[in-house]
C-alpha cells in the first residue's frame, strides 16, 4: 500500500535541492558544547514566551533537547532554535531566535530549512510549534495551524518563571 505524501515530504521533493548546506560566514551545528549559553539565556530569559526563565532550568531543558545553533565565522552564536523531541514520532519545535544584528539575511529561513530537513527527524508523524509572530516563516515550511483544535489540551501557567 503506498503511503500519502506529507505536506513536509512534498516541500521537501519541490525545495530542498535549492537549500544551502552552508551559508557564506556562517555554519550550523547541534553541538551544546559550541554553544553560547550566556547568549542563550540573556535572550530566552528576555523573550516574551521565557520571561524570567531562571538559568538552571533553561540549561537543563537544553540538555534534554536536540538544539540547533547558527554560529558566524568567529564562532559567535547568531541564532537558536530547539526541539523537544523523541527523533521518531514527534517533535515541538521552541525558543526559535535570530539574535538582532543578523536578522534580515535569510537566517532564519535556513534555520528552519535544515531542521526540517535532519536526517534524525525524517518520519516523524507531527512536528508542531506555537508562536505569536513568525506565522508568515514557519508556513513555508509546511507548518499549519492545528485543526481540530479542540482535540488538543494544556497546561497553562504562564507565569510560573515570575516570583
Amino acid at each position: 500500500m503506498r503511503r500519502m505524501p506529507t505536506r513536509l515530504s512534498v516541500w521537501l521533493r519541490k525545495y530542498k535541492p535549492m537549500l544551502r548546506d552552508t551559508m557564506q560566514g556562517f555554519r550550523i551545528t547541534t553541538s551544546l558544547d559550541d554553544m553560547d549559553l550566556d547568549v542563550i539565556y540573556q535572550f530566552i530569559s528576555n523573550s516574551y514566551w521565557g520571561k524570567g526563565i531562571p538559568r538552571e532550568r533553561l540549561e537543563k531543558s537544553l540538555r534534554h533537547s536536540f538544539c540547533f545553533a547558527v554560529l558566524d565565522d568567529e564562532n559567535q552564536l547568531v541564532a537558536f532554535a530547539r526541539l523537544i523531541t523523541d527523533r521518531t514520532t514527534f517533535a515541538y519545535l521552541a525558543d526559535v531566535f535570530v539574535v538582532e544584528a543578523h536578522r534580515g539575511k535569510g537566517i532564519s529561513k535556513w534555520l528552519i530549512s535544515e531542521i526540517v530537513a535532519h536526517p534524525e527527524l525524517q518520519g516523524l508523524r507531527r512536528m508542531m510549534l506555537a508562536t505569536r509572530d513568525a506565522h508568515g516563516l514557519y508556513e513555508q515550511f509546511g507548518f499549519t495551524p492545528i485543526a481540530p483544535v479542540e482535540n488538543f489540551m494544556q497546561i497553562w501557567k504562564p507565569n510560573v518563571y515570575q516570583s
